[in-house]
């Protein structure tokens, strides 16, 4: 389901080559494609037309001067072989340390192809037509199962967030105010803060149609109520486990950024396409000093409740992969892996709740 056409062995050699050479003109790329294949100049020049055309390369200069470079785009939705690059220690990847602010340059409805937009599309008939029938049929049943997905989605994101509360010990305590034993009492506040959270989304829907840098720290402020964390942007450097990449340090730099993901998300008009732009984009400034990834999870859910689509309760998600699809984003600029996990739950999220 990808955007780009499929590529044949040469036109991915070519790809490859530019790839690791970063800017090659003509001539550069003939002596290997010629020599591995055996074509002449006219069959490279079809093939550096047609990828250019589909957008996997940028072109520039004219006659003898054009030269070729891998274009942003196509390095963010190309598909990477996770296991194989996760299994190199992380100081070993060829990955960027710092933030990268080309990365806006791709932030648009062309994340997704037409066909994975249709996917989409085609589960959230089936979940609107279901929840409606339900909420007619049965206001009880309809009632306990937002209450369920409010509860699965709690426990889930604050699992990845390192949360120790089961899904059984989250139930209790959202339903009944029954904190574990032997459980820190921070945990707690983490698990009813969201809950909190997602009811504040219920009731406003409509305010996360369009999100604004006051929206995003206000979301920031509920889910870390009662917790030790700072709610404005943070001043100092902050890093993450399990890479060399490190955020933005500076608070002037942080404000720049996170306006600037605003008016990008302003002219995003897919709300899949906009929900998945803040999934990713949040997590990667990281404008605060804690609580980024679940805030990002969930006013990219309230942007999808906000136009009638499914909330994510990543319930079936594996947090190991999370956090890889997550790293492989702050280290490539690669959207592969969390964009086919995005989808995957949002299914999910279809098949098993208001059925």
């Amino acid at each position: 389901m990808s955007i780009y056409p499929k590529l044949n062995e040469r036109q991915q050699e070519i790809v490859n080559f530019i790839k690791k050479e970063k800017t090659l003109q003509t001539g550069d790329i003939l002596g290997l494609i010629e020599k591995k294949f055996g074509v002449k100049r006219l069959t490279l020049v079809r093939d550096l037309s047609f990828l250019a055309e589909n957008n996997i390369l940028n072109k520039h200069g004219k006659g003898r001067s054009i030269s070729y470079d891998i274009s942003q785009q196509y390095l963010a939705l190309e598909k990477i072989d996770v296991e194989k690059y996760f299994s190199r220690p992380f100081a070993e990847r060829e990955a960027s340390p710092i933030f990268n602010d080309e990365i806006f340059s791709i932030l648009n409805d062309s994340l997704f192809s037409e066909e994975e937009i249709g996917t989409l599309e085609r589960a959230n008939k089936k979940y609107i037509e279901t929840r409606n029938k339900l909420a007619k049929d049965s206001p009880t049943i309809f009632r306990k199962e937002w209450e369920r997905l409010i509860i699965e989605l709690s426990w889930k994101s604050s699992e990845i967030e390192g949360n120790t509360y089961t899904l059984l010990e989250t139930e209790m305590l959202l339903r009944e105010m029954h904190f574990a034993k032997g459980k820190d009492r921070a945990e707690a506040q983490m698990i009813l803060n969201h809950k909190k959270t997602l009811d504040f989304i219920l009731v406003n829907d409509a305010y996360f149609k369009d999100i604004t840098l006051d929206k995003i720290i206000k979301i920031h402020e509920l889910l870390t109520k009662k917790i030790d964390i700072k709610k404005d942007f943070r001043n100092h450097p902050v890093g993450i486990t399990g890479t060399i990449y490190r955020p933005i340090p500076k608070k002037k730099d942080i404000e720049k950024a996170t306006k600037k993901l605003v008016e990008v998300l302003e002219k995003v008009k897919n709300p899949f396409a906009k929900s998945f732009v803040v999934l990713i984009m949040i997590a990667y400034i990281q404008p605060f000093e804690d609580g980024n990834k679940r805030t990002s999870r969930i006013i990219a859910n309230a942007i999808l409740h906000a136009h009638s689509k499914s909330m994510l309760s990543y319930r079936d998600v594996n947090t190991i992969e999370y956090k890889k699809a997550m790293i492989l984003f702050y280290e490539q600029n690669n959207v592969s892996y969390i964009k086919e996990m995005f989808m995957q739950q949002f299914e999910f999220a279809v098949e098993n709740y208001f059925g």
